[in-house]
Order: C-alpha cells, then structure tokens, then sequence
C-alpha cells in the first residue's frame, strides 16, 4: 500500500478517533466537572472541531486522485445520479424534524444551557418510521455513489465502518437519555438498512411516544 494511503487511513483514524471522544458522555461530564461555564458553548465549539479536523483527510483524499478503480456507464451512471439526488433530499426533507439550533449548539448557548445530555425530546420522523439512524443511511447512499479510486475506496470503507460503530455508540447515549421507550423502538425498527417486515406505521409511531 502507498505511504500517502496509510497517511490517509491515519488521518481517518485521528478524526474518528477525536469525534467520538468528544461526543461521548465520558468527555462531556469531565468537561462539565471542570469547566462548567463551557458547557453552553460545548456542542458549538464540538462542530466546528468536526469541521476542521475533517479538512486534512478530505484534502489528502482530493489530492491523491488517481484513475477510477472503475467506471459507470449508462444505466450505472444513471441509477448512481438518482441514488445520490434521492439521498441529498432526504437529507434535505428530514431537516424539517430536527431542531436545528439544538443540533448546530445555538440554542445551548443562547439559554446558557450546562446539562451533558441532549435536550431533544424523542421523536420519530417517518424516515426514523424505518431505520434508526435515517442520515447514517443516506450518508452510506452518498459516499457509495461515488467513482471509486484508491484513496476514494479507502476512504469510503473507513467512514462507512465509522458510521456501523458510530451508530452503535450512539445507541447508548439514547438509550440513557431515553430509556425504556427508546428500547422498544429499537426492538421494532432495524439501524440502518430498512426491512420489509420491520418498520412502524404513523399510528404505531405516535402510540410509542405516548408511552411512558
């Protein structure tokens, strides 16, 4: 393997590496033990460290190019450009369900918010009617979708073991903010993949949230 690509996988490693210790409940109650007066300003300061350190492996990645490992051709090319104009919005469309200046960190800060655990109540969108983690699946669309050289091959197995783990992780902390109810969603709908027979209707979604 060439020196640039195992660079490039260290730099992946570096950033996941980061990203989850910064998440994780662990570093969030230290920071609060510590550094009370932070804790507004936690979740903003947490984005824009995930921003910059995702700088270095995407540059290395743009840099190191290379020939296509292979190519899509006509309906290839056709059914990769729907899967990734579906996937963008689904991003786009599944906005709408998400407090946004809960998830960038304004609101934290604006309200002088201290508490480790995410204020966000429990909802189920209809993309979470049928996967846990409706943007970890669009983000493993995305990054699939692409042409593939070396570099991009390699990165795009990292991040999408990143995001099999990293749903994982976040299993736990929603677990602990949400207990009991969190575990029986978890029961009915698959984490990633949608399946046929396991999904929620809008009825049974609503019923869940009524639950105590």
């Amino acid at each position: 393997m060439s020196p640039y690509l195992i660079l490039l996988g260290l730099l992946w490693l570096i950033y996941f590496g980061l990203h989850s210790l910064f998440a994780s409940l662990w570093m969030k109650s230290r920071v609060a033990a510590r550094w009370p007066d932070l804790m507004p300003r936690y979740r903003l300061l947490f984005n824009l460290l995930a921003l910059l350190l995702l700088v270095p492996p995407l540059i290395l990645m743009w840099r190191l190019g290379g020939e296509p490992l292979w190519r899509y051709q006509d309906f290839g090319d056709v059914l990769r450009f729907t899967l990734m104009g579906l996937a963008m919005a689904g991003f786009i469309w599944s906005l709408r369900y998400y407090d946004g200046r809960e998830f960038i960190g304004l609101r934290q800060l604006r309200q002088g918010l201290r508490q480790i655990e995410d204020q966000e109540r429990l909802h189920i969108s209809p993309l979470h009617r049928f996967v846990r983690h409706p943007w970890y699946s669009l983000g493993l669309v995305l990054v699939w979708t692409q042409e593939m050289d070396p570099a991009r091959l390699l990165s795009a197995c990292m991040v999408s073991g990143y995001l099999i783990i990293g749903s994982m992780l976040e299993e736990r902390k929603l677990l602990v903010y949400h207990g009991q109810r969190y575990k029986r969603y978890r029961d009915l709908v698959p984490g990633l993949v949608p399946l046929p027979h396991r999904f929620l209707t809008r009825e049974q979604a609503t019923q869940l949230l009524r639950e105590e």
